[in-house]
């Protein structure tokens, strides 16, 4: 496996560990701060927030804490929202970006500072990583018996530039400028969205052989991804199938 599709495969296999621990929940309403910080408080007119809504709502997610997640990317509650990107390393010389939404950097600095070391790693200057990535907008469709052909051509006429199959459905990337429409095309399309987001993609990867050494990433990416400013984390590694399988 490759490059992105590898790290949604490990996403994926993360997501059905993280229900079980009520991380799942978390992370729904941190999509929902981030779209309402991105395009507004209003899911009519703010289609990655009503996407992120219906997700939210599907998972059981509470009204109140959907209103409270709105509010918080909107600035209306707790103080205006900041997005601010953290890169570094991780084991094995991995680059690692930590994206984190905050209405406090002297908070959120020393904290992403702490765990970069306690997982081993070492926070760099920005920039030192940040060219490894590119900035897409990425959104997943799930379901079976897909036409491939007919998926692409609404994807692609809606602006979209790529699609790739992976282990639940297509992942399809576009420029972050054109997400929206994309997803609307798609949905009006009768496409079931799992995902919508914007993403930055390794332009290469590291190799990770080492099973310890494996554990140590995907622990740090768990570190990360705990802490309850952070929004998401970008790592260029690639684990063995089987070295993963392990793991878990």
């Amino acid at each position: 496996m490759s490059g992105h599709s590898h790290w949604a495969g490990i996403k994926h296999r993360k997501a059905a560990q993280d229900a079980k621990k009520g991380v799942a929940f978390q992370k729904l309403v941190k999509d929902i701060i981030a779209a309402a910080k991105e395009g507004g408080g209003d899911p009519n007119s703010n289609f990655r927030l009503k996407v992120a809504v219906e997700r939210a709502k599907a998972g059981n997610v509470p009204v109140d804490n959907i209103e409270r997640g709105i509010k918080r990317g909107t600035g209306e509650l707790g103080g205006p929202m900041e997005e601010v990107y953290y890169e570094g390393y991780g084991p094995n010389g991995v680059a690692v970006m930590v994206q984190a939404m905050t209405d406090n950097r002297n908070r959120t600095a020393p904290d992403i500072r702490s765990l970069f070391t306690k997982s081993g790693g070492a926070i760099g200057e920005m920039g030192c990583v940040a060219w490894n990535f590119d900035r897409r907008g990425v959104i997943e469709i799930a379901g079976e018996g897909i036409d491939e052909e007919s998926l692409m051509m609404t994807a692609l006429d809606a602006g979209a530039d790529d699609l790739e199959a992976n282990e639940e459905g297509y992942e399809i990337s576009c420029d972050p400028n054109v997400l929206s429409q994309v997803g609307e095309a798609l949905k009006g399309a009768g496409y079931n969205i799992e995902t919508m987001e914007v993403s930055m993609i390794p332009k290469n990867t590291v190799a990770i052989s080492n099973k310890s050494d494996a554990a140590k990433m995907l622990a740090m990416v768990e570190r990360f991804e705990e802490h309850d400013d952070v929004q998401a984390v970008y790592a260029n590694f690639e684990i063995p199938e089987d070295i993963l399988a392990e793991i878990e």
